[in-house]
C-alpha cells in the first residue's frame, strides 16, 4: 500500500515537472496546486477510508472520468485492453480465428462462427460446438472474454480444446495450433450485375487498401468492369494512413487526401497519396451511413471535395478528431485527442456540437447558421457542421425495436445454431436460400416463454407526450387518450412476431447463412437482396462529371 502512494507522489511529481517546463508560470501553479488537490484525496482515501481499497481499479477510475470529461474518443487503456485495441486497429492476433459467444441454453460458450480456412475451421470447429474444456480445464460457467483469452496466445502454439456437440452431446478433444490471424476487412466483393464491380470494407485495418486493390484488379482483369461501388455503411473507421492509402486507388499520385491541425504545430501534416492509381476515371459511387465514421469521412470527404466519386447514402457519423496513443508506463496508453482532420476543401468531418447526437451517436440537426460552405474542385459547394453530406441522400433504414431485441437477446443466433446443427450436412445455396412458414413457426415456438424485454419507438414517444403533458398540467384531461393509446402498442410478443415477421425472417436467414456459407456468403446474400445497392449502381449512370 506504501509502495503504490510512494510511486504515485513521484509519478504525479514528475508531471508537475513537465507542466512547469511546458506553460507559463500561472498554468504551472494551477497544474501543480490541482495535482497536489489530486493525490491528498488519493492518500486520504487510501490510508484512511474504512474498506481496503482497490489502488489500480482507483487510479483507473479516476484517470478514465478525467479524459471521458475532454471528449467521446479520449479514453485510458491498461495492459489488457490496449491489447483488444491492437486488434481492433490493425485486425490481428494470434488465435484460432472464431467468434465464441455465452450460449443461451447452456453454462457454456459456443463457437457462433469460425472464419474460412482459419485454425478452427480447418479443425473441425462448427457453429453450435459448446467450449467444454481447454487444456484439461472445464470452461463451464466461465465468460466469453475469458474462454476467448484462453484461445488466444502466440503463434505457433498449440492447445486441447474439448468441445460438446449441441445435437448429440457428445464430446470430443480437437488439437488446433494458433496462427496469426487478420480479421478480413472486405466484407464481399464481386460483380452485381455484367459491368458493374462492388466491394465492402468493414474497418480501416491493415493492409485493408492492398486487398481493396487486389480485388479491384481481378475484376478489372476480366475486362468486363466500367463502374464501381465502393461501401462503406457501417464502417467505423481505423488506420488513417489505410485512409489515405485508399483515396489513393482512384485519384493522381501526390493528390492531397487530408490534413490534420492541432494544438502542438509541430505536428501538424499534410497527406498526400503516394501510389500509383488503379483507375482515375472510372465510375465511382461511395455509399455511407450514419455508421460510417472517421477514415470512412475520410475516404468519401475527400472523393467527394475532389469530384471523383457520387457520395450516396446518408449523413456519415460526424467524427473528425485524431486520436494518438500516449504510453503512460506498465504497459498502459491514454488515446488522446491531438488534432482535427480536414479534407481537400477545408472543411474539418467533425461535429459542431457533441452533446446534440441522434440515438446512434451520429450528427445531430445542424442549424444552416452553424455550417459554412466550401467548394470542391470543380466548384460545387458543400458545408461542413459535422459529417458528410451525401450527394444522392436516401431515406435511413428502419429497425424496429422488436426484432433488434431479438437480435440483442441471442435468440436470432441461438436459433440459426439449431437450424444448422440439425441439418449441417445438407446442400445450401446462400443465394436461393428462404426459411419456409413451418420453419418461422417453429422459431416462434422456440422463443415461447423466453424473457424479452423492449419498448418500442411508438412506446418511447408516448413516454415523452407523458411527460410533457405532465409538465404542462395536461396529464389528467389527456389520461382517458394516453390509456388507450398504451393498450394498442403495449409490449405483445406473439403479435408482433406475427407484425415484424419479414423483417425477423430476414435476420434468420442471414444468420442461417452465415453458419453455411460464412460471412462471405452472408454478405454475398444481403448484397443480392439489398435495394439501394441496385439503386446505387444506377447512380453511375447519373455522373455530374
Amino acid at each position: 500500500m506504501r509502495f503504490s502512494t510512494v510511486a504515485l507522489a513521484a509519478a504525479l511529481v514528475c508531471l508537475g515537472l513537465n507542466a512547469r517546463g511546458q506553460n507559463n508560470r500561472r498554468g504551472d501553479f494551477d497544474a501543480g496546486k490541482n495535482i497536489e488537490i489530486f493525490f491528498n484525496i488519493y492518500r486520504g482515501v487510501n490510508t484512511q477510508y474504512v474498506d481496503s481499497v482497490d489502488n489500480k481499479k482507483l487510479i483507473e477510475t479516476a484517470a478514465a472520468k478525467m479524459l471521458s470529461s475532454l471528449d467521446p474518443y479520449t479514453e485510458y487503456f491498461n495492459e489488457e485492453q490496449m491489447k483488444e485495441f491492437r486488434v481492433h486497429t490493425t485486425g490481428r492476433y494470434g488465435g484460432v480465428g472464431a467468434i465464441v459467444r455465452k450460449d443461451s441454453d447452456a453454462d457454456y460458450v459456443r463457437i457462433a462462427e469460425p472464419y474460412k480456412n482459419s485454425p478452427a475451421d480447418r479443425a473441425g470447429l462448427r457453429a453450435g460446438d459448446l467450449v467444454a474444456a481447454i487444456d484439461g480445464v472445464s470452461m463451464k460457467g466461465v465468460v466469453v472474454d475469458s474462454v476467448s483469452s484462453h484461445m488466444k496466445g502466440i503463434p505457433g502454439s498449440s492447445f486441447t480444446m474439448t468441445v460438446r456437440d449441441r445435437v448429440t452431446g457428445k464430446e470430443r478433444d480437437v488439437q488446433i495450433k494458433r496462427e496469426r490471424i487478420k480479421i478480413p476487412a472486405v466484407s464481399y466483393a464481386g460483380f452485381i450485375n455484367d459491368t458493374i464491380g462492388y466491394v465492402a470494407l468493414e474497418s480501416f485495418s491493415d493492409d485493408c487498401a492492398m486487398d481493396v486493390r487486389r480485388h479491384i484488379m481481378e475484376m478489372k482483369n476480366t475486362g468486363r468492369l466500367k463502374g464501381l461501388i465502393l461501401d462503406l455503411r457501417g464502417n467505423g473507421g481505423g488506420l488513417l494512413m489505410e485512409a489515405v492509402a485508399l483515396t489513393g486507388l482512384f485519384v493522381p499520385k501526390g493528390t492531397e487526401v487530408v490534413s490534420i491541425k492541432g494544438r502542438v504545430k509541430s505536428e501538424n501534416a499534410v497527406y498526400k497519396t503516394t501510389n500509383d492509381p488503379i483507375d482515375t476515371h472510372m465510375p465511382l459511387v461511395v455509399m455511407v451511413n450514419s455508421g460510417s465514421a472517421s477514415s470512412s469521412e475520410i475516404v468519401a470527404g475527400a472523393l467527394q471535395d475532389l469530384d471523383r466519386a457520387v457520395i450516396y447514402g446518408t449523413r456519415t457519423f460526424g467524427k473528425g478528431l485524431v486520436q494518438s496513443t500516449i504510453g503512460v508506463g506498465y504497459g498502459s496508453y491514454i488515446k488522446l485527442t491531438t488534432a482535427k482532420y480536414y479534407i481537400p476543401s477545408g472543411r474539418c468531418i467533425q461535429a459542431v456540437d457533441y452533446s446534440h447526437r441522434n440515438e446512434d451517436g451520429s450528427v445531430g440537426h445542424i442549424p444552416d447558421s452553424l455550417m459554412k460552405e466550401f467548394k470542391t474542385l470543380s466548384g460545387r459547394t458543400v458545408r461542413d457542421g459535422g459529417g458528410i453530406t451525401p450527394d444522392v441522400i436516401v431515406k435511413p433504414e428502419y429497425a424496429n425495436k422488436f426484432a433488434l431485441a431479438l437480435m440483442a437477446y441471442g435468440y436470432i443466433d441461438d436459433y440459426a445454431i439449431d437450424y444448422y446443427t440439425a441439418r449441417r450436412d445438407a446442400s445450401f445455396d446462400p443465394l436461393a436460400f428462404k426459411l419456409t412458414d413451418s420453419d418461422y413457426a417453429d422459431f416462434c415456438r422456440f422463443i415461447e416463454g423466453k424473457e424479452l424485454k423492449y419498448t418500442s419507438a411508438t412506446q418511447m414517444e408516448l413516454n415523452k407526450l407523458k411527460s410533457i403533458a405532465e409538465k404542462e398540467d395536461y396529464q389528467e384531461r389527456l389520461r382517458p387518450l394516453i390509456e388507450q393509446m398504451e393498450e394498442v402498442v403495449k409490449t405483445d410478443k406473439k403479435r408482433d412476431l406475427e407484425l415484424y415477421k419479414d423483417e425477423i425472417v430476414e435476420y434468420l436467414e442471414s444468420a442461417i447463412t452465415a453458419n453455411y456459407a460464412y460471412a462471405w456468403g452472408r454478405a454475398q446474400r444481403a448484397v443480392a437482396q439489398d435495394p439501394t445497392i441496385a439503386d446505387a449502381a444506377s447512380c453511375l449512370q447519373k455522373m455530374p462529371f
